[in-house]
């Protein structure tokens, strides 16, 4: 079933057309990945369909009370906020009763200290216990916490852009939607916190849009594909690597056309200039139909790289590190770490966000200086350095400028010359776009060209801190294949499952507080390694407590006579304690205004409360003591 229908959307961007009359649906229970070279209009899609931005023409109607979730690139939280108030800010069964009686998050969870405030405290709890509100808040709590974000109470304007990014998808995962859209979910996400989110989402409810550059999630998550190219929008059943194979049946059939319409407007072409003697009518015919194969376009030129660049020498003598050390304050994120890097290494860095895998990146390239080692560079190593905060673009220069201000050509390793224009046109740059002002490009396409401007230095060196951001899957490919043939060293900070498995032959780890291990394979071996691991480590602590478990049947005949006396009475006790708690909640909800006698029986149900949970405690370990010495009999 339906829950969105889209037709003919036709939007444009100064005088770029974004969508061109596009038409599509979105059923229940659908997994959809929204997939485009960057600039060509996927996150305002997103925009539109979540009411955040309109269109010039065509028309999205969806069911009666459609509710839709959505997560931007860039969320915008409110500074002021704390954590846990920024996630229920808006229109929940929490934020409402909170408003209603003046109390705040932090209040309701903790002992009321201000009388006056007490009475409300009371109606908040039961208002939530009667909506179920209390679960969600635990749920939130979780989701937080599984997210990396441990203090609830914190101000949002004291947390990291990672952190706000993190709260921003809690938000997002937290509100109950019939459609949730989420704009690169994983950007500044660690490798466990993706796989937990795939985890999370696979058990969603309702339908799914996402855009995202890890091309691993959009294999796991997705049972449809939207590509937008073009301003057209082509639409696939099935995960992306089924996309990948239906896409290039697309393409062969597209340039099957292209070459029958060559030769079409050739033979036409020819008919015409050969003046063939016939009626006026049918000559104009066919120059009717010579002018309308002008005008179809073909297929656009993909970016494919089938030459490896840079000629610059690297010497056998590359990068060595001898005894680094670096903290910042208290934190210590690399301690005496030694490494050599050699000619044709390709090395990956990963581990938790803030454990320092940036820092070591600026320390050999020479931005960051460490407390204590030493770095020997060998003579004829050239870096390129593609960094997380690109330098600020010159938004008055053109494409091409900004391009040829480093190079005008670059040389293959057979000596071949390859122009600036070129190299443009291999990274998604067609000739028609070259002369644009960097100011009308989209974030995505920046990063793009950014990525050329370093590649455009013939560096032998390449540092890349997460190149998979902002990156669209198509450039990404084009960057692998670059690498392919690269002859010198590569050395990545990335959290891009694929794009590590693609590029890398073994990995630094950073476990933190500066412990960083070697691992010589691809990155799904280190988690193959560390699972079996994490296996072997559970069997043992299984075998411990088994054997801890036999050494106290062993130990523990029978209960002493303390423990006898307590075992006798406690289900009594119990009983009690119970019954006093509904007597209580009877006596508040009698009350009514009398405000003396609600606070009074409030604070012995609160007395009644812990000490129910203490005896229930109690009761289970004495339990267990019983069913242990039974079992040794």
């Amino acid at each position: 079933m339906s829950i969105i229908s889209v037709e003919n959307l036709y939007k444009t961007y100064g005088e770029k057309v974004l969508f061109d009359h596009i038409s599509f649906s979105i059923a229940e229970k659908q997994r959809i990945g929204l997939i485009g070279v960057n600039g060509t209009g996927k996150s305002t899609l997103l925009k539109v369909l979540a009411g955040m931005e309109s269109v010039e023409e065509g028309e999205i109607s969806h069911a009666n009370h459609l509710q839709v979730e959505f997560l931007p690139q860039q969320p915008h939280l409110d500074e002021d906020l704390t954590v846990l108030d920024q996630i229920y800010y808006g229109d929940s069964v929490i934020m409402k009763l909170m408003r209603e009686y003046e109390v705040t998050l932090q209040e309701l969870e903790l002992d009321p200290m201000n009388e006056q405030k007490q009475t409300n405290l009371i109606r908040v709890q039961q208002k939530m216990d009667e909506n179920d509100a209390w679960e969600a808040n635990t749920v939130a709590k979780t989701i937080l916490t599984r997210l990396g974000i441990t203090d609830f109470t914190k101000a949002v304007k004291h947390l990291s852009g990672g952190q706000k990014k993190r709260v921003a998808i809690a938000k997002a995962l937290i509100q109950p939607a019939d459609l949730l859209i989420l704009d690169e979910p994983t950007n500044h996400l660690d490798n466990e916190t993706i796989e937990w989110l795939e985890s999370y989402l696979s058990q969603y409810r309702g339908s799914i849009m996402v855009v995202t550059h890890d091309r691993y999630f959009l294999n796991r998550m997705t049972n449809r594909i939207y590509e937008l190219d073009q301003g057209q929008i082509y639409t696939y059943e099935g995960n992306y690597e089924i996309f990948l194979e239906k896409k290039a049946e697309r393409e062969l059939q597209a340039e099957q056309s292209e070459t029958k319409r060559q030769n079409l407007l050739r033979r036409e072409l020819a008919w015409l200039r050969r003046g063939a003697k016939a009626r006026a009518t049918k000559q104009k015919a066919h120059i009717g139909r010579v002018e309308d194969l002008q005008e179809q376009k073909g297929p656009a030129a993909k970016g494919d790289l089938d030459f490896a660049i840079g000629s610059t020498r690297l010497g056998k003598k590359v990068i060595e590190l001898e005894g680094i050390t670096k903290s910042f304050g208290e934190k210590k994120l690399i301690d005496h770490l030694d490494y050599l890097v050699v000619p044709g290494e390709r090395l990956g860095i990963i581990g938790p966000n803030g454990s320092g895998k940036s820092t070591l990146l600026n320390i050999i390239a020479g931005r960051v200086k460490p407390d204590a080692g030493i770095i020997e560079v060998g003579t004829t190593v050239k870096i390129g350095f593609y960094t997380q905060e690109q330098d600020e673009m010159d938004e008055n220069l053109r494409v091409i400028e900004y391009i040829k201000e480093v190079a005008e050509i670059v040389h293959t390793v057979n000596d071949e010359v390859i122009t600036a224009e070129q190299m443009l046109e291999r990274f998604l740059f067609p000739r028609s776009m070259q002369w644009t002002y960097i100011r009308k490009l989209s974030g995505g396409e920046r990063r793009r060209l950014y990525l050329l401007r370093v590649l455009m230095g013939e560096p032998n060196v390449l540092f890349l801190d997460e190149p998979t951001n902002d990156l669209d899957t198509q450039t990404l490919g084009i960057l692998e294949d670059y690498l392919d043939q690269f002859p010198g060293v590569v050395i990545t900070v990335s959290h891009d499952r694929y794009f590590l498995d693609r590029v890398i032959e073994q990995l630094l780890v950073f476990e933190g507080n500066g412990q960083i291990y070697r691992f010589q394979g691809s990155y799904t071996d280190h988690m193959e390694e560390a699972k079996r691991k994490e296996l072997a480590h559970k069997e043992q602590e299984k075998s411990a407590v088994a054997e801890k478990t036999i050494v106290k049947k062993e130990s523990r005949k029978k209960l002493s006579y303390k423990e006898q006396q307590e075992w006798d009475s406690i289900e009594d006790k119990i009983t009690q304690l119970e019954e006093r708690k509904e007597q209580l909640e009877n006596e508040i909800a009698g009350a009514g205004s009398d405000l003396g006698k609600v606070q009074e029986f409030f604070k012995e149900q609160q007395q009644v409360d812990i000490e129910l949970e203490k005896t229930m405690d109690r009761w289970t370990e004495l339990s267990i003591l019983v069913e242990e010495i039974e079992e040794g009999k």
